[in-house]
This record gives structure tokens, sequence and C-alpha cells, in this order.
């Protein structure tokens, strides 16, 4: 597949982009080589290749689900900055 200017012009209007003449150019060439690449991959034997998101086998690590105590509430506020009724003041924000 080739790409022409006027595919880098028309795909740069699509995202808003101003570009000058000199960058068409560029992105032009970069286009080009890009995809001249994905053609060469697209000559490898894939056959009996499973589709993976990784490389390597990933795992969530899951630990045990134990209750614990909680925070005293003098030890939660102990380094509040401000503290009003017993809980955490912070400034209003809405009018």
């Amino acid at each position: 597949m080739s790409i022409t200017e006027k595919d880098v012009e028309y795909v740069a209007g699509l995202a808003r982009l101003n570009l000058k003449e000199g960058e068409v150019n560029t992105y032009t060439a970069q286009l080009q080589r890009i995809l001249s690449y994905v053609e060469k991959l697209s000559e490898l034997d894939t056959e009996g290749v499973e589709p993976t998101a990784y490389s390597e086998s990933t795992s969530t690590p899951m630990r045990e689900d134990v209750v614990h105590d909680s925070l005293a509430r003098d030890e939660a506020l102990k380094n509040a900055p401000s503290i009003e009724r017993g809980c955490f003041k912070v400034p209003k924000i809405i009018e």
C-alpha cells in the first residue's frame, strides 16, 4: 500500500492538525516506512500461533481477605491539619 500526501492531509484533517508542507512530506515518508514494515510482518507464517495480549503469562496476585481492627479515630486524626467535631475539616469548595 502506498501513502500519498493527500492521505496524510486527510488524516491530519480528521485529527484537526494544521500541518505545514514540510511536515506533510516528512509524515508521508514516515507512514510509508511504517506500512512497509507491517507488510513485511504479514509475510510471517503465524499458523498455529495463538493470539496473546502479553508476551509472558501474567496473573494477579491474590491475598487472603482478612478482617483487621480499624484505626482508632484519635490515631487517624493525629496528623490532620484541621479537625472539627471528631472529623477531618476540609475547606468548602461549593458555593
